[in-house]
C-alpha cells in the first residue's frame, strides 16, 4: 500500500510473545532484538495507529512448565505474571529512547514501576498517542497472556489483534516438522478450534469469537511486516468469522 494512503486501522493491540524478545538466545531479553522490534513498532506510531501492547514473559520465566515441575500453580502463574512486567518495563525503554511516549499498565499493582490497569485511562492514553503495554497478564492465575491479549483489545475496543510469532501465518501442521504443510491466507474462529490449529488458546479464540475481533498471525521478524498489517496488506493469516 500507499506510504501516503491512510492506516486500516486506528487501534490495534499487539500480542508479542516473550520469546521474541529473547532473539536467538532464547532465554532473557535480546538487546538487538527489543530494539529492532521497537522500531517496527515506531514506525507504525508514526503513522497515528493508536497502539496497545501486551507482552508474554515465556523468555523469563513459564508459570505452566513450573507447576508441571511440581510448583504450586497459582504461585507459578502470578512469577510468569511478573516476568512479563519485566519485558514490559525493557520494551518501554526502547520505545522512550525513540521519543515514544509510553505507559506500563499492570493488572497486578506496583505503583513504583508502573501504572495499576485503568480501562478508562488506558483509553485516554491511547487517544493521546501513547503506546501502552500492559502486563501483568489478567491479573489472576490460570489464564495465558494470549487470554490477556484478547481481554484487552476488547476493552479498549481495539479494532484487530494482531499477534506477532516467528512464522508467516498459520499451517495446518508444523511447518518445521512438515514441509508440505499448507498456510491458511484466511480461516474461521470455529475452523481453528475445530481444527486445533495452535493460534491461541481455545478461551483467547473463544473470547474473540463472541466479539468479532479479527485476529491477524503474522512473522514480525520480516522488516516492515507490522506495518505493512497496519497498511492493510495481505500478511501473514487473518482469523475471523468467516462466510455465513
Amino acid at each position: 500500500m500507499d506510504s501516503g494512503s491512510p492506516p486500516k486501522y486506528k487501534r490495534i493491540l499487539l500480542k508479542i510473545s516473550g520469546e521474541m524478545l529473547a532473539g536467538e538466545q532464547r532465554t532473557g531479553i535480546d538487546a538487538k532484538r527489543i530494539q529492532w522490534i521497537s522500531d517496527e513498532i515506531v514506525e507504525v506510531v508514526r503513522t497515528g495507529v493508536q497502539v496497545g501492547i501486551v507482552v508474554g514473559g515465556g523468555n523469563i520465566f513459564r508459570g505452566l512448565a513450573a507447576s508441571e515441575s511440581g510448583m504450586d500453580r497459582v504461585n507459578a502463574d502470578y512469577m510468569g505474571m511478573l516476568a512479563t512486567v519485566i519485558n514490559a518495563l525493557a520494551l518501554q525503554h526502547y520505545l522512550e529512547k525513540r521519543e515514544i511516549q509510553t505507559r506500563v499498565c499492570s493488572a497486578i499493582a506496583m505503583e513504583t514501576l508502573a501504572e495499576t490497569y485503568i480501562r478508562r485511562r488506558a483509553v485516554r492514553h491511547l487517544e493521546k498517542g501513547r503506546v501502552v503495554i500492559m502486563a501483568g497478564g489478567t491479573g489472576n492465575p490460570y489464564f495465558t497472556t494470549d487470554t490477556a491479549a484478547v481481554l484487552r483489545a476488547i476493552e479498549i475496543q481495539a479494532n484487530v489483534i494482531l499477534k506477532a510469532t516467528k512464522v508467516d501465518g498459520i499451517y495446518d501442521a508444523d511447518p518445521v516438522a512438515s514441509p508440505s504443510a499448507r498456510r491458511f491466507d484466511e480461516v474461521s474462529y470455529l475452523e481453528v478450534l475445530n481444527r486445533g490449529l495452535k493460534v491461541m488458546d481455545s478461551t483467547a479464540i473463544s473470547l474473540c469469537m463472541d466479539n468479532m475481533l479479527p485476529i491477524v498471525v503474522f512473522d514480525l521478524a520480516v522488516q516492515g511486516n507490522l506495518r505493512r498489517v497496519v497498511s492493510g496488506e495481505h500478511v501473514g493469516t487473518l482469523v475471523h468469522a468467516g462466510v455465513a
